[in-house]
């Protein structure tokens, strides 16, 4: 019988990452994702996984539904552990013996849960952290949480009623510090984001050694790559209220994760719709988000300052100089 605190261990002879990136939301994963993955060595799984914290409500609160008095949730048990580890297995399956495989996650670094079981694995997978200036990847969080349907107010207010939804992933000192818990340092690479916008050659020769790939053979071509670029409704206050009056609408953007066995049935066809619906009336469009009020950029500035002391001693990189100026 499988002791339930090994289900997450890998079972025999299952592929596991070489590397994982597991930086916060909005610092720049996606795009990095789609830059290593031209790498002729280099194999990363199209879509990120959250695999090993995909049963955390903290991070996947969409991956979880109420239906009829019972709840449908991606709990990994020893019941179903063979089919999660052979789902993970799967998203390996078009690599090639000869490449270095990744896997990547906004919700890794922000999760205890996902440190723990990255480190119970046996093998040493390297981690590469990205991190952004705290309060201005709050705010980009929280235009995510706009656009996807569940954020409902402006972002002052956000910040009054329901902080953790855009603060809580830029505690980024707390969150090393657990994963410190499991992990030597050397495992650990930071990439801050305002320094690899500004220089991205040299953050990717850096992360080519940190993976033990050959950078000559990554096309300077790769360094004009931008996924995800970042649209916005184009009515906001009519976004805001459309997230207000169908809140759950915001979990049909997040397909079921996983197996079919252990699946979410979301039974929300009709949010689909209305989502749809929705879009055509007020569609995304590509242009810039509202500048943070100066006050508000202060406020946050003034409370990360307090909440990252250390972070510097704590990464050996001087951050504190580059985002609080």
């Amino acid at each position: 019988m499988i002791n339930t605190s090994s289900v997450w261990q890998a079972p025999e002879k299952k592929t596991l990452p070489d590397f994982i990136i597991c930086g916060a939301m909005k610092t720049g994963t996606t795009s990095l994702h789609a830059m290593l993955n031209q790498h002729p060595d280099i194999f990363i799984p199209e879509k990120e996984l959250h695999f090993f914290d995909c049963d955390n409500p903290l991070q996947h609160s969409d991956f979880n539904i109420f239906v009829n008095g019972k709840w449908q949730s991606q709990a990994l048990t020893v019941v179903n552990r063979a089919n999660h580890w052979s789902w993970y297995q799967q998203q390996f399956s078009s690599a090639i013996s000869s490449q270095v495989l990744g896997e990547d996650s906004t919700t890794y670094l922000a999760s205890p849960l996902a440190a723990k079981r990255i480190a119970m694995q046996d093998k040493k997978i390297k981690l590469i952290i990205m991190l952004r200036q705290p309060s201005n990847r709050a705010y980009s969080n929280y235009w995510h949480l706009v656009r996807s349907g569940r954020a409902s107010y402006s972002f002052e207010d956000t910040l009054l009623l329901n902080p953790n939804s855009v603060l809580n992933r830029s505690l980024y000192l707390g969150q090393i510090e657990s994963y410190l818990k499991y992990f030597p340092k050397e495992q650990l690479k930071f990439v801050i984001f305002e320094e690899f916008i500004k220089n991205k050659q040299a953050a990717l020769k850096s992360l080519c050694q940190f993976i033990g790939v050959d950078h000559n053979q990554l096309s300077s071509s790769v360094e004009d790559l931008h996924e995800n670029k970042t649209t916005y409704p184009k009515y906001y206050r009519l976004q805001l209220l459309k997230n207000r009056l169908f809140p759950h609408a915001g979990n049909v953007n997040y397909p079921q994760r996983l197996t079919s066995q252990n699946a979410i049935a979301l039974q929300l066809n009709i949010f689909r719709y209305i989502n749809g619906l929705h879009r055509k009336i007020n569609p995304l469009v590509t242009t810039k988000p509202m500048t943070m009020a100066t006050s508000t950029q202060a406020f946050l500035d003034d409370y990360f300052k307090n909440e990252l002391d250390g972070l510097d001693e704590l990464i050996e990189r001087d951050v504190s100089s580059l985002w609080f100026k």
